[in-house]
């Protein structure tokens, strides 16, 4: 996807965390239907080793793509997709210590204690992140509908594991602050010309902010769009605190993971460290 830099996640993460030295970095996520869980166990076990106690792996059931680019990186997409659930059980073996006789191996990865995510905008995921007693991300970013019930699926499902005792949940959300609303939707218009060029199957580089998104959408259009960012915080500081506070209050999430889509690299930085300011006056 030629607006998203989700090429080579494990490369992008590699990057990120050489040039921070103490927060976590994590892909949100790999869609494992693309690869080998063998191939991301090394990935993984090799980041894990360069950046002890540091990376999170969130893995994803969606292609991601198109059919064609689909077969193009895994032959058998259909068999991949029903296999989901297996090749998450296998990349969680490749983590867990070597056994006698075991022939296959991650290496790096064997031993290593990486937290594995899974991710969703639906209910499979949902519960099968319950079955196995995972931590549990929904895409309410792009994909608002399931988002209640997804939650309720899973906390009600939930089996403790060795990973995780009690239920985790994290909800996904668009966030573009700015010092007032006014600017923080100008912002915006980057994204929802983003999601118009998705819609229309033609998507892209993030584009330019405009004034307005007259002449630039269909009323259908905007529906979807506006439908699509029900849950978003846009705005000044004193909004977005209170939009992300009443999904949180609504969904009693444990993380949010936050996506920001603003065409301006300074803008964006600005908008990061307004949300990250935030987080006291929410608690």
């Amino acid at each position: 996807m030629p607006g998203i830099a989700s090429a080579a996640t494990a490369v992008v993460i590699g990057h990120v965390a050489a040039g921070t030295s103490t927060i976590r970095v994590g892909s949100g996520g790999i869609m494992l239907p693309n690869h080998s869980p063998l191939v991301i166990a090394e990935q993984f076990g090799t980041l894990e080793s360069l950046f002890p106690g540091r990376i999170d792996l969130g893995l994803g059931r969606a292609p991601g793509t198109d059919p064609r680019t689909t077969l193009a990186l895994r032959r058998d997409r259909h068999a991949a997709d029903e296999s989901f659930p297996h090749d998450v059980i296998e990349l969680q073996a490749y983590f867990a210590p070597a056994t006698a006789g075991q022939t296959v191996r991650a290496v790096p990865g064997t031993g290593l204690r990486i937290p594995i995510w899974l991710l969703g905008s639906s209910l499979f995921s949902a519960q099968l992140a319950a079955k196995l007693g995972l931590p549990f991300a929904f895409a309410s970013h792009f994909a608002p509908d399931y988002l209640m019930v997804a939650l309720q699926e899973y906390r009600a499902r939930f089996e403790p594991s060795e990973a995780l005792a009690a239920p985790y949940a994290m909800v996904g959300v668009n966030a573009v602050a700015a010092e007032t609303d006014q600017e923080a939707w100008r912002l915006a218009t980057s994204l929802q010309q983003q999601f118009v060029n998705l819609r229309r199957g033609t998507p892209g580089r993030l584009q330019p902010p405009v004034d307005t998104m007259d002449g630039l959408w269909s009323p259908m259009e905007r529906a979807g769009v506006e439908h699509t960012l029900a849950y978003a915080a846009i705005g000044s500081p004193e909004t977005v605190a209170r939009r992300l506070k009443a999904l949180i209050e609504m969904t009693s999430a444990d993380e949010l993971i936050v996506s920001g889509h603003i065409f301006d690299h300074a803008a964006r930085l600005r908008s990061y460290e307004i949300v990250a300011g935030l987080r006291q006056s929410m608690s």
